[in-house]
């Protein structure tokens, strides 16, 4: 059984307070779906930037902004496979936080590492065998996870007291996010992607539980830019190995570097929401964050589009989604089965599609 070792200290209490304070502001601010869908996309670009970084991706942040609207830049194509994976696995997950169910899967976790590794919604095998963090400088072993035989039974530990403690709520979201990425990092269930898959993971915590921002934060760039605070904080116990020392450790420093980010980056968003609700105060405008959650992913991006023409084509959907225009048909008649579009004309090439009423009022 996975029982985490750690204390609530006055310093990570502040840090709390600090996080729940910013998270109540930002949750009461009347933002518009144009404002909210504008700022949640600078966030998955700027985690999708960082949470690739922190893995050695050299692409700057406009570079990576250039890629995953179409663009490609010359002998970077390992660089541009690896955005445009975490890009697809942030829209899985955000497919993940809108359902019904509470309960994080160990099924759903593997599909995204499969979208991080692969681009493909398809589960992974855990590893088969040993591997090993080495210094990059002089090769040393940093750490050494568990042996490949144990690895499933930690990862259902895992998963398990995750769903028990949420649904307990006896211990503060941020701490049981801050543990669940400590202890996937500490499993290392794969050999490559664990980083990335961490960090999704505790979003997909955060995100489920109620401190999911509207969607417009990212905590990856406060790890990226204290890197070397992010692996001194993950290294715990006198010995690399992980059954000495790693498995029962303290872990109240990674949890208190944790909550320091979570507080840093909700201090931000607090302040550049702030600033986004009082711009659209002009245009007498009402917080749409609620009717926007019962769109999924596709349908937010397409709403863009609406805001610069009352009709648009199944041509422009698919370049706007990036898919073949049959598979981009299939899903604007899946659209207007459910009543998000109004179907214009019969024939399929010189078809056009209006928005609901239920949704036109978004977009003015």
């Amino acid at each position: 059984m996975f029982i985490p070792n750690f204390k609530i200290t006055a310093a990570l209490a502040k840090l709390l307070m600090d996080i729940e304070a910013s998270r109540q502001a930002v949750t009461d601010l009347p933002i518009t779906v144009r404002v909210l869908t504008s700022l949640r996309e600078s966030a998955r670009l700027v985690s999708t930037h960082y949470s690739t970084q922190i893995e050695g991706n050299r692409l700057t942040q406009e570079q990576v902004e250039h890629v995953l609207h179409g663009g490609t830049l010359p002998n970077r194509e390992r660089d541009e496979r690896e955005v445009k994976h975490y890009y697809l696995a942030l829209d899985h997950l955000d497919t993940l936080i809108n359902t019904p169910s509470p309960s994080i899967t160990e099924t759903d976790i593997q599909v995204l590492h499969g979208l991080v590794m692969n681009g493909k919604a398809a589960a992974t095998l855990y590893r088969d065998g040993q591997n090993v963090i080495r210094d990059g400088g002089n090769n040393a072993i940093v750490y050494m996870p568990p042996e490949a035989k144990d690895v499933p039974t930690l990862m259902q530990d895992l998963i398990a007291w995750v769903n028990d403690e949420v649904e307990k709520a006896e211990l503060p979201i941020p701490i049981i996010a801050g543990i669940a990425h400590y202890q996937y990092a500490t499993i290392h269930p794969y050999c490559d992607g664990n980083g990335r898959t961490a960090r999704l993971l505790t979003n997909w915590v955060l995100h489920k539980c109620g401190y999911g921002l509207k969607g417009i934060y990212s905590l990856e760039e406060y790890y990226a830019k204290n890197l070397q605070g992010y692996y001194e904080a993950l290294a715990i116990g006198d010995s690399h190995n992980y059954y000495f020392g790693r498995a029962d450790g303290d872990i109240t420093n990674w949890i208190t570097y944790f909550c320091d980010g979570m507080a840093d980056a909700f201090a931000k968003i607090r302040l550049q929401a702030a600033e986004a609700a009082e711009a659209a105060k002009s245009s007498s405008s009402i917080d749409h964050s609620s009717l926007l959650r019962e769109l999924d992913q596709r349908q937010k991006q397409i709403l863009s589009l609406f805001s610069q023409s009352k009709y648009i084509t199944t041509k422009e959907i698919a370049m706007a989604l990036k898919l073949h225009r049959r598979t981009a048909l299939n899903i604007c008649n899946l659209w207007l089965e459910e009543g998000f579009l109004i179907k214009h004309g019969q024939a399929a090439k010189s078809r056009k599609y209006e928005l609901s009423e239920k949704w036109r009022h978004l977009i003015l």
